[in-house]
């Protein structure tokens, strides 16, 4: 780093260690939605081994088995993040992915003869995708962590937003992907047969590419500045800041943060309890909405409104988050958080509505369309990338590991619950899964307008000096 850069700071250096960690958000969202083009095949598959059923019950707790591992991975964060660092955690992240995709598309390695399906091949394979899942787990907590550990106060909301659209982008790509793997057998015959056996194993080794690139990426980029004083390594966290803030604001910085980190962390309560329930009630309400049940399934979903090329629906959809994430990412410095996620949930419920009265009113085709297309990109604007926002800087620096992994544990315990429940609540009844969805997403309206403060222009220690005050 020049001394010119060491004086004023480098935007460069800034957005480089930025795109590196949200590539591990580009690959959480690459691995929850993977799946979505596969599961169909993966069903068709294990539907015809002799030793098990394969039956609706298996089949939802197969698509989501990767949520157990995030789960795991959520609750590992913390330890591993305050005791290896956020970059080592990183990068332990980056091989479980590599492993997973690997596992996932070819189970039968070492173990078993391909092409025979079986109940310890299900086993193994749920196994390979809970091991994927650990690394979401970690992803989920340490990326938006660490880019608001390196950023400035003034930028911060939007780098880590562009952690959500990264995720978003990741979710694009693999329906892209999964588009492209079938679209390449349309004209066979027996597509639905090489779906069953060889497609859906292509979409899931997809993800190796990206996995391997972001364990060698993880490797270039410095520690957070923020683990860095909390481990006493001032010197090195001073030239991190140096880099990106330019030396005498990161001197003013570090003076900040060396103020509030006077142990390495604290009990998780120590700043009250409201902290740490807020956090977690953001997480549980970014689930329970129900987003991810569409995302998940929107394949299916748009074959039961009759749509005929479904995963090409599902790629315009795609694009459309991706365009209302960026929404998110050029306003949330401006507007701010709360009204972001007010006016995300009002838009939530008004798409679920209309999903829900389609279903026991005779309107037009494109009315649940639209419903479903309204929702999911009122989600893409509030509540995907503010919530990691909120997340990542809501917790006092002392606390901030556990906390952060409290609080993303309970957003893959509500991700695998509504998940899980979605297929037999949406067989049961189309009107009641929606109705559900759009009532609670004006509860969480309600509880964002009381009780969230608001953070833009605060400063991560400002957090800090807030919550002590409130406790």
């Amino acid at each position: 780093m020049t001394t010119a850069y060491r004086q004023t700071g480098s935007p460069l250096y800034l957005i480089g260690i930025v795109l590196v960690a949200v590539l591990g958000g580009l690959l959480f969202g690459y691995d929850t939605a993977v799946i979505s083009g596969a599961e169909s095949g993966l069903q068709s598959f294990f539907s015809s081994a002799q030793d098990f059923v394969y039956s609706d019950a298996v089949h939802g707790f197969t698509t989501a088995s990767a949520l157990i591992g995030c789960v795991i991975g959520a609750l590992l964060s913390g330890v591993l993040s305050a005791r290896l660092g956020r970059k080592k955690t990183l990068f332990i992240a980056g091989i479980l992915f590599l492993l997973s995709a690997l596992g996932s598309g070819y189970p039968e390695t070492f173990f078993f003869k391909k092409d025979m399906p079986c109940l310890a091949l299900l086993i193994t394979f749920n196994a390979y995708r809970i091991l994927g899942g650990i690394g979401v787990g970690l992803a989920s907590a340490i990326c938006p962590m660490y880019i608001a550990e390196v950023a400035p106060a003034g930028r911060r909301g939007r780098l880590v937003s562009w952690n959500q659209f990264a995720i978003i982008f990741g979710q694009l790509v693999v329906y892209f992907v999964n588009f492209l793997i079938i679209r390449s057998h349309a004209d066979d015959p027996a597509l639905t047969a090489w779906t069953a056996q060889v497609g859906w194993r292509l979409m899931f080794v997809s993800e190796a590419v990206p996995a391997a690139l972001f364990a060698i990426l993880v490797l270039l980029i410095p520690e957070s500045p923020r683990f860095l004083t909390m481990a006493g390594q001032e010197d090195k966290a001073l030239a991190v800041l140096s880099n990106i803030n330019g030396e005498s604001k990161a001197r003013e910085i570090l003076a900040n943060i060396r103020e509030t980190v006077t142990e390495k962390t604290e009990p998780l309560f120590t700043y009250g309890w409201l902290v740490v329930f807020i956090g977690c009630m953001l997480s549980v309400f970014q689930q329970i909405i129900g987003i991810n049940a569409v995302l998940y399934f929107a394949p299916r979903i748009f074959e039961s409104m009759g749509v005929t090329d479904n995963m090409l629906f599902t790629v315009i959809m795609g694009i459309i988050n991706i365009t209302f994430t960026l929404v998110a990412v050029f306003t949330v410095e401006k507007i701010g958080r709360k009204p972001l996620l007010i006016s995300g949930s009002i838009g939530m419920a008004v798409g679920a509505i209309a999903v829900a009265l389609s279903n026991v009113a005779t309107l037009p085709a494109w009315v649940p369309v639209a419903g479903i297309m309204v929702y999911s990109a009122s989600f893409m604007f509030s509540w995907g990338p503010i919530c990691w926002v909120y997340i990542a800087e809501l917790f006092p620096n002392t606390i901030r590991s556990h906390a952060t992994a409290v609080a993303v544990a309970f957003q893959w315990v509500f991700n695998f619950i509504v998940s899980s429940t979605f297929v037999p609540l949406y067989n049961h009844s189309h009107f009641l899964a929606y109705i559900i969805y759009g009532i609670i997403c004006i509860i969480a309206a309600i509880f964002v307008w009381r009780l969230v403060p608001e953070t833009k222009g605060k400063t991560l220690e400002d957090m800090t000096r807030l919550w002590k005050k409130n406790k």
